[in-house]
């Protein structure tokens, strides 16, 4: 956190870019070099989305301190799109910026975003993010893990509380006593 704040303080921009890759989005000059290369395949598709983050974090890494990839726009191209999600992080950390990684994990024992898997004798970072965002609606048990990584690897989290999709208040807005659900949720991401 003290990089963050340090990265917000020297860029004077407390923002951060959201990595949120959709084919829709990249200019079709990149697209069609991509696909020139690998074809209108799932490979293709990634790098198309690799080309583009590339060149989009060439131009921002000096004027933010942050930047969150969401997984799951990643991995909706499979395999290569996790490989793209990987290389995308590591840029990024080429380049100084943070990275959030936006997986709201909140599985018993899942912590590879922040922690090491451990191969023979070794432990290595499977992906390496600063941050990841974790679903805290699994309560502790679910969130246990993330904090003993946290506190080993010196990384952090963001613990969703109230979300901000349109429909979040069907659950997270509802009255609990007197209180509403998201704010039991967020005196509880206090103590923990």
């Amino acid at each position: 956190i003290n990089k963050l704040v340090e990265k917000i303080k020297q860029t004077k921009a407390p923002i951060v870019v959201g990595l949120d890759p959709m084919l829709s989005y990249v200019p079709e000059h990149i697209t069609k070099k991509a696909y020139a290369e690998y074809g209108e395949t799932l490979k293709g598709a990634a790098e198309a989305i690799w080309l583009y983050n590339r060149e989009l974090i060439d131009h921002i890494h000096d004027l933010i301190p942050a930047v969150k990839p969401q997984i799951a726009m990643y991995e909706q191209f499979g395999v290569e799109g996790l490989i793209t999600f990987q290389k995308t992080v590591d840029y990024c950390h080429e380049k100084d910026l943070i990275v959030i990684g936006d997986v709201k994990r909140g599985d018993i024992g899942s912590t590879a975003h922040l922690g090491k898997v451990q191969v023979g004798a070794k432990k290595i970072p499977a992906f390496n993010e600063d941050f990841a965002t974790v679903n805290p609606y699994l309560g502790s048990d679910g969130i246990t893990p993330f904090l003993d990584v946290c506190k080993e690897e010196k990384k952090g989290l963001f613990i969703l509380v109230k979300t901000s999709n349109p429909s979040s208040g069907e659950f997270q807005d509802q009255m609990i006593g007197e209180k509403h659900l998201y704010e039991m949720v967020g005196e509880r991401v206090a103590e923990w």
